[in-house]
């Protein structure tokens, strides 16, 4: 699909109980609760402070800019998604388990990570949101893409060129493909405007990494690297790890069955919903947040696991229910961007009809989305 983010590749998840809180958990940690919380804890400092070495080495090689065409990220790209993995994983443990940490010292780097962590992902949020609202005008107005253009057979039987979807080439061959007015129009404005928010991204993300305060979350993380602050009268953290740190976890468990139940999954159940289109805006707005919220306490039921786990690795079970929950985040963005674009004043009534044409197609994806999601979700996972 155009414009597939970085974050489609759900990160890797260790094994989870999911939400209903079965049995205990294969594998439980040995120690402490303070060892192996504290374990966990250092080495995603350690993930964060080689992400950071990484990224200051590519960027003083690479200059770190993007690229001409706007679609590309420069080279420092896998380290800044170092950065942010680290970060989530951080502040969501730092969540989860709180009540064994210092407050003050948890509730303020968790804090910094979240900016941190939502400061660096911006850009690269608006370049997928353009690369895939344009691919989306193109497969709607345009005419069928040749198999030649996404690397099929040639018509002497050869094999042509691979084309990325958010590649450079991939934009060129979109735009040799004609488009109807109302629709070419519709994509100069969304690429005005995303291009302009990705180029604020940008800036922003380098100030930051330039700023006092990410070298004060830097250095925080690096105390971290070595010692993890926890609380002084707290004498659970001495105890058996399965003991302390399960009942954490499954309070988050908890939290996400509740979230979930409160979604209309029976409404979604329909692979074609039409009445899911049926509503204004703001109501939309309220019930993607919704969503949104479940896709966020999954993850954080992911890292709170990996905790438990000792281990970070696959699992399958959770996998298909977090790309369905990405794809919706991504799609209702897109929505969002396509909607805004429509109520710019003064456009022609072709372009607003292509713009509204889109926005409907990207509502067609969340409801999709919420369609795969309830498929793959039980209780039980």
């Amino acid at each position: 699909m155009a414009g597939r983010s970085r974050d489609m590749v759900v990160e890797p998840v260790a094994g989870t109980r999911g939400a209903a809180g079965a049995g205990p958990a294969s594998g439980a940690p040995a120690g402490s609760a303070a060892e192996v919380l504290g374990g966990y804890l250092h080495g995603r400092a350690a993930e964060f402070l080689r992400a950071l070495r990484a990224h200051a080495r590519e960027a003083g090689g690479s200059g770190g800019g993007p690229g001409p065409d706007g679609a590309e990220r420069d080279g420092t790209a896998p380290a800044v998604d170092g950065l942010r993995a680290a970060a989530r994983r951080l502040g969501g443990t730092l969540f989860t388990y709180r009540p064994l940490l210092d407050p003050a010292w948890a509730d303020s780097l968790r804090t910094e990570l979240s900016w941190l962590a939502g400061t660096l992902g911006r850009e690269h949020a608006y370049a997928a949101r353009l690369e895939r609202l344009l691919g989306a005008l193109h497969r709607l107005a345009g005419p069928a893409p040749s198999a030649e253009t996404f690397g099929g057979p040639a018509g002497d039987g050869s094999a042509g060129p691979v084309v990325r979807a958010g590649s450079r080439a991939g934009a060129v061959a979109r735009e040799k493909s004609a488009l109807p007015v109302g629709a070419a129009r519709a994509g100069a404005l969304l690429d005005r405007q995303l291009t302009l928010a990705r180029t604020r991204a940008h800036s922003a993300a380098l100030q930051a990494l330039g700023s006092a305060r990410f070298h004060a979350v830097a250095d925080a993380v690096a105390l971290l690297a070595s010692e993890a602050p926890f609380r002084a009268d707290e004498a659970r953290v001495g105890l058996p790890a399965p003991a302390v740190l399960e009942p954490l976890a499954e309070q988050a468990r908890r939290h996400l069955a509740d979230a979930v139940a409160a979604l209309p999954l029976s409404r979604a159940g329909a692979p074609y919903n039409a009445d899911g289109l049926a509503r204004s805006l703001a109501t939309e707005a309220r019930q993607d947040a919704a969503w949104d919220q479940v896709r966020v306490l999954l993850r954080l039921c992911r890292y709170a696991q990996e905790v438990l786990e000792a281990r970070v690795g696959p699992d399958a079970r959770t996998r298909s229910a977090g790309e369905a929950l990405e794809r919706h985040r991504q799609a209702s963005a897109a929505a969002a961007a396509a909607a805004s674009a429509a109520a710019t004043p003064r456009i022609a009534p072709a372009t607003a009809y292509a713009l509204g044409v889109l926005h409907a197609d990207q509502r067609h994806e969340v409801e999709a989305a919420r369609f795969t999601f309830g498929h793959h979700w039980s209780p039980g996972l």
